[in-house]
């Protein structure tokens, strides 16, 4: 969400509209190859538990299409490749062309392909036909979009009737003590993990950043609903730190 309509913002900066998504893109350049160990050792694993329940709640069956949106490195194209089967499609798309590499690459490795197609693709204006996929997904990627509802009603769009849209992203911890506990290691202990492991501690100073702008949960809710879904509920993880999104569109 822009704070008027010239600027955003960028982490903790304000930033005129048009230079945000260069500027997250030379974040994603610069972590791309370090980007799962980074992910393994900032959330201690428990990203993998996350992600499961993502694909619990996706209801994906064999012969589905489904949209994985800022997929970066491949973890739920992976596991939704398996399940849709040799009838079914998998777009893992991202605005990043380095982190898509990474991806097309990690999955190719692990003898994956056949039914994913790789797409570089902005979340606001998703190059597909309306009423494209059964179900969409988008991990820790909303909160890096420049204009957050039009990329909702985008997903919205391309999603067919009765389809799902998950998004998968870090929240707003219930309880203050955890807020505090959180913040000392966001601000504190990630950029210092960031310079250790992949050499850049200002994108991950960036990312805690980001993090602090993302709209809570409640807002998020509305914001699904007015793009158009429907029965949107969330379900709060890791005491909130991270919440999970599901809405419908009918």
């Amino acid at each position: 969400m822009t704070s008027d309509k010239h600027t955003t913002h960028f982490g903790y900066q304000e930033v005129p509209v048009t230079e945000k998504a260069s500027r997250v893109a030379d974040v994603f350049h610069s972590v791309a190859s370090r980007y799962d160990v980074m992910n393994d050792l900032m959330s201690f694993g428990i990203h993998r538990v996350w992600k499961r329940l993502t694909i619990e709640r996706a209801g994906v069956r064999p012969g589905h299409s489904v949209l994985d949106i800022a997929g970066g490195t491949g973890d739920l194209t992976f596991k939704f490749s398996r399940l849709v089967g040799p009838r079914g499609r998998v777009v893992l798309a991202d605005i990043n062309e380095s982190m898509l590499r990474v991806g097309r690459d990690k999955l190719l490795d692990r003898g994956v392909g056949g039914n994913i197609e790789y797409v570089q693709a902005n979340a606001e204006t998703l190059p597909f036909p309306d009423n494209s996929f059964d179900c969409i997904t988008i991990a820790f990627g909303l909160r890096n979009v420049t204009d957050q509802d039009a990329a909702l009603r985008s997903m919205a769009r391309v999603l067919k009737p009765g389809g799902r849209l998950l998004v998968l992203e870090f929240s707003k911890p219930r309880s203050a003590l955890l807020n505090r506990a959180y913040d000392e290691y966001s601000f504190r202990l990630l950029p210092r993990m960031g310079e250790c492991v992949a050499g850049d501690a200002d994108s991950y100073r960036y990312l805690a950043e980001s993090i602090r702008m993302h709209p809570d949960q409640e807002t998020l809710k509305g914001m699904m609903e007015t793009a158009g879904l429907e029965r949107v509920e969330y379900t709060n993880l890791t005491g909130g730190i991270v919440a999970l999104h599901r809405g419908i569109k009918l």
